[in-house]
């Protein structure tokens, strides 16, 4: 396939775990050359998966593309809770799991599913003021944020081992699957938070028909290979 970065591309972008969305943005604006380099809806650097990238003319169909359906699959760990809601922090409270039945837990599930309320994790990017939510929680200063109203039209639990529960969401644009993870806790009345969490689809586009950063590295490196050559 032959691409050109700078006239507009859609990329379809693994992202790794530990990076942010940015440092994707950067190191592949970077490899390509091209200043026209926006993601279409943010990963927190906690999670994997798909991140899509739109370069050059396609940079106007950011809006388009992040407002459409998106669905995750992970990993939440009940019976512990954090005030990050993931990993990011460590755990504060933990509580015992031992009564709850599948049942239990998939039944607390299916409430979520459909019209919520929710409200977004202090420690995320939401702006306060013209400062961002985990600027002000990471300085230990208090974060009040508004619910908002999302849609999830999926929330399935795939399996179970002990407390970690594995599942699949299909949701708007919006969604904080870590806060999903913290009330699906709270529902339960033992808390939980994100351990583990992948975005497998955006839309139409897919997770598995994604391009790694060596990808798109490797995919350079032949197109200006190819420009000498030709050159020579």
């Amino acid at each position: 396939m032959q691409y050109d970065f700078a006239a507009g591309e859609i990329l379809l972008i693994n992202k790794p775990l530990d990076w942010t969305s940015f440092d994707v943005v950067k190191k592949v604006r970077n490899t390509i050359r091209v200043k026209k380099v926006g993601h279409a809806g943010t990963l927190d650097p906690l999670a994997s998966g798909l991140l899509i990238l739109c370069t050059g003319k396609f940079t106007k169909r950011i809006d388009e593309i992040q407002g459409q359906e998106k669905e995750y699959t992970g990993i939440i760990r009940l019976g512990e809770v954090t005030p990050s809601y993931d990993r990011e922090t460590e755990v504060t409270e933990t509580r015992d799991i031992t009564h709850l039945t599948a049942e239990d837990i998939k039944a607390a599930a299916h409430t979520f599913v459909g019209a919520i309320e929710q409200i977004p994790p202090i420690y995320s990017a939401v702006q306060i003021d013209g400062k961002r939510a985990y600027d002000l929680a990471r300085k230990g200063k208090e974060v009040e944020l508004k619910p908002r109203a999302v849609t999830i039209h999926a929330f399935e639990i795939t399996s179970i081992n002990g407390p970690e529960v594995a599942f699949k969401v299909v949701c708007s644009k919006g969604t904080y699957i870590r806060s999903l993870a913290h009330d699906l806790g709270q529902k339960l009345g033992v808390g939980g938070h994100l351990s583990k969490l992948e975005r497998t689809r955006i839309g139409e586009y897919k997770l598995e028909d994604a391009l790694t950063i060596e990808d798109i590295v490797a995919i350079r490196k032949k197109q200006l290979e190819e420009a000498d050559g030709s050159s020579s």
